[in-house]
């Protein structure tokens, strides 16, 4: 359901995402484009997901809504699969991305980004490692929020250390790869560069043969006179 607004001369898109499955369900509601609630099913209760500097909000009564709306939607979905002979269902396999949340440096907290998109149907698996070490505490997953092509795309989030050496691996799973999907990344070390020394050292060296040398020619004319 996409509401479509406008006030002022700015435009505005409210969205709520109902959707269901044999096995899983999504109810969702988003603002231009960012998320601001959704369903936990498996912990049976509601998750704001506003960042920590938005205004407060509410949802109250949500969660019990969205356990109504799967009841509703899971019939449905029987009437539908028997209505249209069960048809094909379209695959599409995400691409993934990761990037630092802030600028890196060694030894200061940050956050790991896994973007996953263009996948089509949810859910995909992320799963993180460092060191080829499996990760899961502080890892959270969003809901699949959708594209304007209807594909869907989600972000995992892994609150992590950068230290040199450490290598981070994201890795996506879903029923449109053959295997799963893997990206690294590993913090740079940017080491200091050595060409101003380098010109310091040749500067000085030059400065104090010319020293020796106009010390030498006024000896020598000394001498002459």
């Amino acid at each position: 359901c996409w509401q479509v607004y406008a006030e002022h001369k700015v435009l505005h898109i409210d969205l709520h995402i109902i959707g269901c499955s044999d096995s899983d369900g999504v109810d969702m509601y988003g603002l231009d484009g960012e998320e601001m609630w959704y369903a936990d099913f498996n912990k049976g209760e509601g998750v704001v997901a506003l960042p920590p500097f938005a205004d407060p909000f509410t949802f109250p009564g949500f969660y019990e809504g969205a356990v109504g709306n799967q009841g509703v939607c899971k019939a449905n979905l029987a009437v539908n699969i028997k209505a249209y002979k069960n048809p094909e269902e379209k695959i599409d396999p995400p691409h993934s991305s990761i990037y630092p949340r802030d600028d890196v440096d060694l030894g200061v907290e940050n956050t790991l980004i896994c973007h996953v998109s263009g996948f089509f149907p949810a859910p995909v698996r992320v799963r993180w490692t460092r060191n080829n070490q499996n990760l899961t505490e502080g890892v959270r997953l969003s809901t699949p929020y959708p594209n304007a092509d209807f594909t869907l795309n989600q972000f995992s989030s892994l609150p992590f250390t950068p230290e040199e050496g450490d290598i981070y691996g994201c890795t996506v799973e879903h029923k449109g790869l053959a295997e799963p999907l893997t990206r690294i990344w590993e913090p740079e070390v940017i080491q200091p560069s050595v060409g101003p020394a380098v010109f310091c050292g040749v500067g000085l060296t030059v400065g104090l043969l010319g020293v020796a040398a106009g010390t030498f020619f006024l000896i020598k004319g000394n001498q002459c006179n």
